[in-house]
């Protein structure tokens, strides 16, 4: 048996899983040893047959592949297994320029390759329940983006056809009477309504089922105290507080805010050279689930620092450390808005720039207010 190990690429598809290996401290290219079906058992007696073609056990392969659709199915079987298993960031990961010619045994080659020197950016492998929880959370957030689109069709249908409502709000229970009530130019068109009547109340009642299903997770999930001492922040109630915290997971991991806030893409993009710097817009990359939600609870900083009758009701039987974190919160970034707007700023820069520094705010949440959370994954920054 070799006394050094074996870095293991592979590129994984939905299909098919090209693999590619190259031995530690081997200089050169990674040898290709072909492909297999795309699932974890097929990858598993693949991964097999080449430790035994190496020469190794198989708990000796160090096998890395990039974080995509597949998820993280893969890995947590392979590292059930006992074999090392790590996910890397694809859009991290360094490319030739001159490089024009892409194959995925080319991708397996280079993952190896890049695995062995240490080159790329590895990515956390989340728990299970935790991945449940942003399940649930997402969910719930398409169902939310299905109801609007439900209205919007109704809304134009009605339109087409000469019917305004009078009334102050739309979607109200005396909107929702008046539509019910309406009497069209046939039965055709009538059934019509009915069926996109039917659609609304069903996205309505699917929200219902994901909020339900989620405050259930809640409160035995790990992650509860920090979900409760988030909504004793303004802007934050449970579905936000649970989206931010199942997305972002343990902050721990980063070091200060500002890798952080590059995470979630809140950061300006920068193209600078010599004497000249140009910041553009911000760059939106990593998590955009999380980058929404943030940006969302920066709104309600727009209004001056004030503790309500309901965001008391959440702060109860919150530590001292919270609570003035959460009043520092509201007063720094409201004040960081109004600065904004003085200047002249856009609306939407505004809101962008306090969601910016929302994120600092929660990464301190999570590292300085000594909160009971569950013991650090020992990961590097995702």
């Amino acid at each position: 048996m070799s006394s050094k190990k074996y870095y293991v690429g592979l590129d994984v598809h939905k299909e098919s899983v090209a693999i590619a290996s190259i031995k530690e401290g081997e200089r050169g290219e990674a040898n290709y040893f072909g492909s297999c079906g795309g699932s974890n058992l097929a990858v598993e007696r693949a991964l097999r047959k080449l430790a035994k073609q190496l020469g190794v056990d198989v708990k000796e392969l160090d096998v890395c592949y990039e974080a995509g659709p597949t998820g993280f199915v893969l890995g947590r079987r392979l590292l059930q297994l006992g074999i090392e298993c790590s996910l890397c960031a694809p859009s991290k990961t360094e490319r030739k320029a001159g490089e024009q010619i892409k194959t995925d045994k080319r991708d397996a080659k280079q993952l190896a390759r890049a695995h062995k020197n240490g080159d790329l950016t590895l990515v956390r492998i989340p728990p299970q329940l935790d991945e449940a929880m942003r399940d649930v959370c997402r969910a719930r957030t398409d169902a939310v983006d299905d109801l609007a689109r439900a209205k919007q069709r109704l809304g134009a249908f009605l339109l087409r056809h000469g019917f305004r409502y009078s009334g102050k709000t739309n979607w109200t229970a005396a909107h929702m009477r008046y539509l019910r009530d309406l009497t069209m130019p046939n039965d055709t068109q009538k059934v019509v309504l009915e069926e996109y009547l039917q659609a609304i109340n069903y996205c309505v009642t699917r929200i219902q089922r994901f909020k339900d299903k989620l405050f259930e997770l809640l409160q035995d999930w790990q992650w509860k105290p920090v979900v409760d001492a988030l909504m004793a922040c303004k802007g934050f109630q449970e579905v936000a507080a649970t989206t931010i915290v199942s997305e972002l997971g343990d902050l721990r991991r980063f070091q200060n805010p500002r890798q952080l806030m590059a995470f979630v893409g809140l950061v300006p993009s920068e193209k600078s050279s010599g004497e000249t710097r140009r910041q553009g817009s911000i760059t939106k990359c990593g998590n955009s689930h999380a980058r929404w939600m943030l940006v969302e609870c920066a709104q309600h900083f727009r209004r001056p620092p004030k503790v309500s009758g309901a965001l008391g009701d959440r702060q109860k039987g919150q530590s001292k450390e919270v609570l003035e974190l959460a009043w520092r919160m509201q007063n720094r970034l409201h004040k960081r808005y109004v600065k904004l707007k003085m200047r002249g700023k856009n609306e939407n820069k505004c809101i962008v720039a306090v969601a910016r520094e929302l994120v600092a705010f929660i990464w301190e949440l999570q590292n300085k207010c000594n909160l009971a959370m569950p013991e650090m994954e020992c990961v590097t920054e995702s």
